[in-house]
């Protein structure tokens, strides 16, 4: 049998102390990672453990990203997995009603993070000839619904991302893949959704064990997919 173990391996995930990236980088680290955590400004409640290492990146910038990158080879040695988690929502506007600002906001948001990402790990882990980058998308990028345009556009460019990458990298053994869960039962939403049954949400915690999977041996022939998690909405 195949193993969910991850000792050894090194990985780098964003948005690592957000409502799903706590339930992520738990799910690394107890299955054995030494995981470097990544979030625009670190927060006091990113769990503490002897494995993980908590940096601030600005994403956006690839120079920032970059040097994120050589500092993580240089601490461990290797990137076995890049888990990007970071993304943001902007909607209730019909397409011709979506002004430039939305529209440039959830492309920087939601795929110029990814972009730099890959741009920036991608060469270690083809140096290596191993590795998996892992995304988080979203089900309006397949199925759009109305008034999420700009949002849903974004998201369906990440996912061409991450399949490009799949393609581009079968030779150097590196998987790509996509997980597309529905509405997520994190703090946030309940917040701004208070009248929906949370219960039918999808738990953060399964969302990363799917992840955990993918960067796993077990997960090692699956590339170039996009995940569906829809929760029972």
């Amino acid at each position: 049998m195949l193993s969910l173990n991850l000792d050894g391996k090194v990985v780098i995930i964003t948005g690592a102390s957000g409502g799903l990236g706590i339930a992520v980088t738990k799910a690394f680290l107890e299955a054995g990672a030494r995981v470097v955590g990544v979030d625009r400004v670190p927060r006091s409640k990113s769990p503490e453990h002897p494995s993980l290492t908590h940096v601030a990146v600005a994403l956006e910038d690839f120079a920032a990203v970059e040097q994120l990158v050589n500092d993580t080879v240089l601490l461990h040695g290797r990137i076995d997995a890049a888990v990007h988690l970071v993304g943001g929502f902007a909607g209730g506007l019909r397409i011709e009603e979506t002004t430039d600002e939305t529209w440039d906001k959830m492309f920087a948001v939601n795929l110029r993070p990814a972009i730099h990402l890959a741009r920036a790990v991608l060469p270690v882990m083809r140096a290596a000839k191993r590795g998996a980058f892992l995304a988080i998308g979203s089900p309006a990028a397949i199925d759009p619904a109305p008034a999420v345009g700009a949002y849903a556009a974004a998201k369906a460019g990440l996912i061409s991302l991450v399949k490009t990458i799949a393609v581009e990298n079968r030779d150097a053994r590196i998987r790509a893949n996509i997980v597309a869960p529905g509405t997520m039962d994190t703090h946030a939403n309940r917040t701004a959704m208070p009248d929906y049954d949370s219960t039918r949400w999808v738990q953060p915690a399964n969302v990363a064990s799917l992840l955990v999977w993918l960067a796993s041996d077990a997960g090692a022939e699956i590339t170039g997919a996009v995940l569906p998690l829809p929760g029972r909405e």
